[in-house]
């Protein structure tokens, strides 16, 4: 194949004007009589609002609108269901917005939000996931499932009896990884306006500006001809753009006041209102021949959704695709589960859930190695997948698998001392 691109220096597109600092950042756009919206955000992880006082705010002066809840026509979004509202009556984790205000300059509005009083009632919150899954524990979102399971995920191949009676070795070990920020270097910011049409502009910057749309229109109660999403440079993503942020609230002060709304988070809002990696619990028990040929593997994997579901169903569905890794085992029993809690939500980020298995599984494969005496790159190589291999959900590799190429490349690399590697 002949191209002019591989393996040549092409200079990106967009490169010039990050250099010099031309690119249109959503935070560097601004209209004329824009206004300046910020969230109140709840301090409780679980609560109910009883009531929210905006006299205070609203007699400050340059306060043009304080709007909660009732202010929203259709008080609901989410990518896979609309199960996070808008503005909260009721609130499931730290940081669910539960009031917006809008004002002439931003620290008005910064001010202002820091007079709006939120009555709430404080209800007890659940933050283990294990514990959460128990069939007492009331669930946080009935309408969506009768318990805190959103998702469950079996895999199942051969029979799990005869590998591990094959088994010479059984290595059973848990692991735990934690909530991981996207941390991506511009806080999210919008531009929301209605045009000389009347219909909804915004500009941001997101992953899935349709996804934007679709719901933006939703929760204003517009039709999606009446939506424009624009999205402008993005500084950094990593997944975290997938699920909206302050699009929806600043075009919904933008409906209500008629003027241009600009909405940007602090470093410590962003941490508090988007989604997180999911923290995972892993319980493996794998088994080995003298030989060191694998033949059985169970594993449990409990995915921390925390407070909506997000991506949480594909995330945690590819948690167990990849539960085995790269390695032939004819017995494997897999059981994957998303499950609500009260933690910060969680969503998308790089790897999607395949990269918290790698903890497990690769531990597993080093355990197994020292047991049996052999290197872990030699329980590796007799066990990874060739073209022709059959994976744990019966998918037969017919493509390109070099796994036993790569290893065989970066093997010198590796020898330490005595060749352990």
């Amino acid at each position: 194949m002949n191209t002019t691109v591989v393996g040549s220096r092409v200079v990106r597109e967009d490169a010039w004007g990050k250099v010099f600092g031309q690119t249109k950042f959503p935070a560097d756009v601004n209209l004329p009589e824009q206004l300046y919206g910020v969230v109140v955000r709840s301090p409780h992880p679980h609560a109910r609002v009883r009531g929210i006082n905006i006299e205070k705010a609203m007699g400050l002066g340059g306060v043009v609108a304080v709007l909660s809840a009732k202010d929203v026509p259709h008080n609901s979004h989410g990518v896979l269901f609309r199960d996070q509202p808008v503005l909260a009556d009721y609130v499931r984790m730290v940081g669910d917005p539960v009031a917006v205000v809008g004002a002439e300059t931003l620290e008005i509005a910064r001010a202002a939000a820091k007079l709006v009083e939120v009555d709430y009632e404080v209800l007890p919150a659940v933050f283990n996931p294990e514990e959460a899954m128990m069939p007492d524990v009331l669930p946080l979102h009935p309408d969506l499932r009768p318990t805190n399971v959103l998702f469950h995920m079996p895999i199942r191949r051969g029979t799990m009896e005869e590998g591990w009676a094959l088994a010479d070795v059984v290595i059973e070990k848990d692991y735990n990884t934690q909530h991981v920020d996207h941390a991506f270097l511009q806080p999210e910011a919008v531009l929301a306006y209605v045009d000389e049409r009347g219909h909804m502009v915004v500009q941001t910057a997101t992953q899935y500006a349709h996804y934007d749309r679709g719901e933006i229109a939703h929760a204003l109660g517009l039709r999606f001809s009446q939506v424009q999403v624009k999205t402008l440079a993005v500084g950094g993503a990593f997944g975290g753009r997938e699920d909206i942020s302050l699009q929806i609230i600043a075009a919904l002060m933008a409906q209500t006041t008629l003027r241009p709304v600009k909405m940007e988070n602090t470093r410590e809002e962003s941490f508090y209102s988007h989604s997180k990696r999911h923290p995972m619990r892993m319980h493996y028990k794998t088994g080995a021949t003298k030989e060191g040929k694998l033949v059985a593997m169970e594993a449990k994997i409990i995915g921390d959704a925390g407070a909506y579901a997000s991506w949480s169903i594909n995330v945690l569905r590819k948690s167990a695709v990849h539960g085995t890794g790269p390695y032939v085992i004819p017995n494997v029993s897999i059981d994957s589960y998303a499950v609500f809690t009260n933690n910060p939500f969680t969503g998308a980020m790089r790897g999607f859930g395949a990269a918290q298995t790698v903890l497990a599984y690769e531990s597993q494969m080093d355990l197994l190695a020292k047991e049996l005496g052999i290197s872990p790159l030699e329980i590796r190589l007799r066990n990874l997948f060739r073209v022709g291999s059959t994976t744990a959900t019966g998918q037969v590799l017919t493509g390109s698998v070099p796994l036993d190429q790569c290893l065989a490349k970066i093997a010198p690399y590796l020898q330490r001392g005595e060749g352990t590697v």
